[in-house]
């Protein structure tokens, strides 16, 4: 059996170095936030060409904390993607927002900048773009219209990590980028661990202070705040993959060219990457109209694939009681019945990638 992802291998390959990092963390008495954690956020805030990094509990956490620090609420609507994993709308919801939902482009999958002025209002306050599958999102005209109506840009970029946008790493091209080190993420923990990027220091002080109970000082709470730090044993587990994550990256471009080299004559549709794009390949997502018999088939032969995502957020019990529900949504709706992620990993190797391109050829 080939799997989606090999979750053990990254730890076996690492094993030495993510022992002794643990060890470090267990022998050194400190146990929450500390100099682990600070040393990872400025690694990390280095690796994405920004100047502050703070570290949270979880990607959602991430994404509450960057809209609580734009002061984002009740009466506020946050545009977001129609296709995108619902932790994106869950977070806009959280703190009492509404999320809008914009259409993606019909051949990258995200959100489509050309839909999204049409669905501003004078209550928008936040655009918020996915940079989906590892994919960045077409950020220049996102950001242009940010400008122009005087709103924010938070990015969520929970798939991200790595990929480049016209040359430049994901992390600080809107005001808050959003981070998820959930352990299957390209960067992923050993645990839940989220972070935020951002060139902004007053943006980065307040999501701090608000991850901290409220608190800069001890015993002082100046705003009703939450506890999401993010772990020091995670943060020096983060810290040992952060070194390799550039040549786990490369791994997995060498894996989609040879999905996309040998898969080029099938009937599945294949991934798009504008000429500005620079994926991370968090996933490699096909599409076919018969994608749940393919995933049948493909699962008999021995090979484990997902699907990202079945169900799309406007679906979802958890918004049947909203108007979102009522909204027609035909592309977001077209993709949950036909998308398919292929194993992606660093650590799948050049044979099983072979045999996943075999299986597929002969049944797609």
């Amino acid at each position: 059996m080939i799997p989606f992802l090999d979750l053990q291998a990254p730890y076996l390959d690492l094993k030495q170095p993510i022992n002794d990092a643990v060890s470090r963390v267990l022998t050194s008495g400190w146990y929450v936030l500390g100099p682990e954690v600070e040393a990872f956020e400025a690694e990390f805030a280095d690796y994405c060409g920004v100047d502050h990094c703070v570290g949270v509990a979880n990607g959602l956490d991430a994404l509450i904390l960057a809209l609580r620090a734009l002061e984002v609420g009740p009466g506020d609507e946050v545009i977001v993607p129609s296709n995108t994993y619902i932790a994106t709308w869950l977070a806009v919801s959280t703190v009492g927002a509404t999320p809008v939902p914009v259409e993606p482009d019909p051949t990258t999958y995200n959100i489509d900048p050309t839909r999204i002025e049409a669905a501003m209002t004078s209550r928008t306050k936040v655009l918020l773009p996915v940079h989906i599958y590892g994919q960045p999102a077409d950020l220049d005209p996102i950001l242009a219209l940010a400008k122009r109506y005087g709103v924010r840009v938070v990015e969520d970029a929970a798939q991200s990590h790595g990929a480049r946008f016209k040359g430049q790493r994901i992390g600080g091209h809107g005001d808050i980028v959003c981070w998820s080190f959930y352990p299957g993420k390209n960067l992923g923990g050993m645990g839940d661990a989220g972070a935020i990027t951002t060139h902004v220091a007053k943006l980065a002080d307040r999501v701090a202070m608000l991850r901290n109970y409220g608190s800069r000082e001890k015993y002082v709470h100046e705003a009703q705040g939450v506890n999401s730090r993010l772990d020091p044993l995670q943060a020096a587990v983060l810290r040992v993959k952060l070194q390799v994550l550039d040549e786990w990256t490369e791994r997995r471009r060498a894996i989609a060219a040879v999905y996309s080299d040998a898969l080029s004559g099938t009937n599945l549709v294949l991934p798009y990457v504008p000429k500005w794009a620079d994926p991370a390949w968090h996933l490699y997502v096909v599409r076919s109209q018969r994608r749940d018999a393919l995933q049948a088939d493909l699962k008999e032969s021995g090979i484990a694939t997902l699907i990202h995502y079945p169900i799309p957020p406007h679906r979802q019990q958890a918004y049947a009681g909203h108007s979102v529900a009522q909204e027609v949504l035909p592309l977001a709706d077209q993709l949950a019945g036909e998308v398919l992620s292929l194993p992606m990993g660093p650590h799948l190797s050049p044979e099983q990638a072979k045999q996943v391109v075999e299986a597929v050829k002969r049944l797609a």
